[in-house]
């Protein structure tokens, strides 16, 4: 019997290997052993949907936005979507990443504690 291929992944590996500038520059932080205990993958399909950066045990999701999403009425259905499954959603303009990325670096992980995981099974 043959398996069944999941048609996202072919282009979650290419998003993979063509990030912006800002999405290489805060991965090379985010995939840091231990970075803040917490284990990112980059374009992680989640549903419909590619995550910019993904840590599934602490249900977080973070968006590496440019200004083609200001004001996005699709940015808003999919964290809704996001949010719907369980994830906590963070956004920050290309701009922030690549001129401020210490400042990002801190929101993220004040944000980490927030995003506990739930116990399995929930109570």
């Amino acid at each position: 019997m043959a398996r069944t291929v999941d048609q996202r992944i072919p282009r979650a590996r290419s998003l993979r290997r063509n990030p912006t500038d800002a999405e290489r520059k805060l991965w090379q932080r985010l995939r840091r052993p231990g970075f803040a205990g917490a284990h990112f993958r980059r374009q992680a399909t989640i549903g419909p949907y590619y995550a910019d950066f993904a840590c599934h045990s602490l249900r977080l999701v973070i968006e590496i936005d440019g200004g083609q999403h200001d004001g996005s009425t699709s940015d808003v259905v999919r964290t809704k979507y996001l949010n719907a499954a369980g994830y906590r959603v963070l956004r920050f303009w290309n701009n922030d990443v690549l001129q401020n990325i210490d400042g990002v670096l801190q929101t993220i992980v004040d944000a980490l504690p927030a995003a506990t995981p739930t116990p399995d099974p929930s109570p």
